[in-house]
């Protein structure tokens, strides 16, 4: 099936085929003529899947068929971080170039004054962050009562940072007659509770089996004790000849600690976390996508959101705590059809969660030598049993005693005898 089968108009053709592609993704192919018929969708799709076409190409032709006399924003697609916020925003302004639709990404992080600057100059598409929009709606600067689509990308994302009470929130801040969308990567019982409360006779569209990661990338497991990560993750990257990176740290001072030792080990690395400030996310996530940067260090927050053309390669420096985000940080590798590589490292005292997360996967991830021998568990010596102990010192106290009245007994009879 071609793009033009799927009812598009001219000028979002052009857009598509300006970017290189000719055959829509399962998700798109099934996912358009459904948006564009005005009804609600259910989608599970994994990252990498086009997802974001999916629904931003139908919602810029719904837009573009009627005026927006007042230049009230129309449609809103709320994603759970800065980074998803921005690339959302890129692909409605590449595909709708040819439209005059505008459309203004709104998150926290930066000054708000040009945000409010754009949205008093009118908008038809608001793409934001929970918080920030909510704080532009407490200004006034943001009307939402004209809202005629409602987007909840990377659902479970959302539901796993804290923002269902957010999201509840901006609900109650939008007409209640409107088209609503929910793309979630995977499901939970949550996930079921929001959309039951949100979209109604929504259609399921499922083009992946759930909790899998992309047929492309092949996973490996190097099984080396937490001391030798950062030596053989080096060899990796230099002896490879890896240009292009993206590691995984479980937190943000593991992630800044990691990549001043790559850098100490010749390695060009940049961070990226919750901590740094959005100028310098923006930037070290830039200079990553033109190669300036070769290893990009980033915490979950980066799990979602980063369409990075062509990364061949993904490394879990850190297992995360939860099996699901593994899917997520693999899955930006292999995007697209496009094959690529991640690779795990794990310790000792990481095995639960490797078992963990195989059990999510159903598959056994096969471990690859590295050449590092992980340390012998290490058994703690068998220790007497605390009553044990008090029964002996007990027994020692009371020969002690006995010993000192014994002698100072017959220390009394020799006294006596002196007398």
């Amino acid at each position: 099936m071609s793009f033009e089968k799927l009812g598009l108009r001219t000028d979002l053709l052009r857009a598509v085929k300006a970017q290189g592609y000719t055959i829509p993704t399962p998700i798109q192919a099934r996912a358009i003529p459904v948006v564009l018929e005005g009804k609600d969708v259910l989608a599970g799709a994994r990252t990498g899947t086009g997802k974001t076409a999916a629904f931003a190409l139908p919602i810029l032709q719904r837009l573009s068929e009627t005026q927006n006399k007042g230049r009230h924003p129309r449609a809103l697609v709320l994603t759970p971080t800065r980074e998803l916020a921005a690339q959302v925003g890129e692909s409605f302004e590449t595909y709708g170039k040819h439209l005059s639709l505008r459309t203004t990404v709104i998150f926290g992080g930066v000054n708000i004054n040009p945000q409010i600057s754009k949205l008093r100059h009118g908008v038809d598409i608001v793409v934001a962050t929970p918080g920030r929009l909510l704080d532009h709606a407490a200004r006034r600067t943001l009307d939402l009562s004209r809202i005629e689509v409602l987007v909840l990308d990377e659902g479970d994302r959302m539901l796993d940072m804290g923002f269902i009470h957010d999201i509840r929130k901006v609900i109650k801040l939008v007409p209640v007659k409107r088209q609503n969308m929910l793309f979630s990567a995977t499901y939970s019982d949550e996930i079921k509770r929001l959309a039951d409360g949100l979209l109604i006779k929504p259609v399921l569209i499922e083009v992946s089996q759930r909790n899998t990661a992309a047929e492309g990338v092949t996973q490996m497991v190097y099984q080396v004790p937490q001391a030798g990560k950062r030596g053989l993750l080096s060899s990796l990257i230099r002896e490879g000849n890896w240009h292009k990176v993206l590691v995984f740290t479980r937190t943000k001072h593991g992630a800044n600690k990691l990549t001043k030792q790559l850098l100490s080990d010749g390695v060009s690395a940049a961070a990226i976390h919750g901590n740094k400030s959005q100028s310098t996310r923006t930037k070290a996530l830039a200079d990553f996508k033109s190669g300036a940067v070769q290893t990009l260090v980033a915490t979950d927050i980066a799990a979602r959101g980063l369409d990075i053309q062509q990364l061949p390669h993904v490394v879990n420096f850190d297992l995360p705590h939860v099996p699901e985000d593994y899917i997520h940080r693999i899955g930006r590798t292999g995007r697209a059809g496009a094959d690529g590589i991640a690779l795990s490292l794990v310790s000792q005292d990481e095995q639960k969660l490797l078992m963990g997360i195989q059990r999510l996967l159903k598959l056994q991830i096969p471990v690859k030598e590295s050449g590092i021998r992980m340390p012998p568990a290490v058994s703690k010596p068998k220790s007497r049993p605390v009553v044990a102990r008090k029964k002996t010192q007990n027994a020692r106290g009371r020969k002690a005693i006995s010993g000192w009245l014994s002698s100072g007994h017959q220390r009394m009879k020799e006294a006596g005898a002196r007398a």
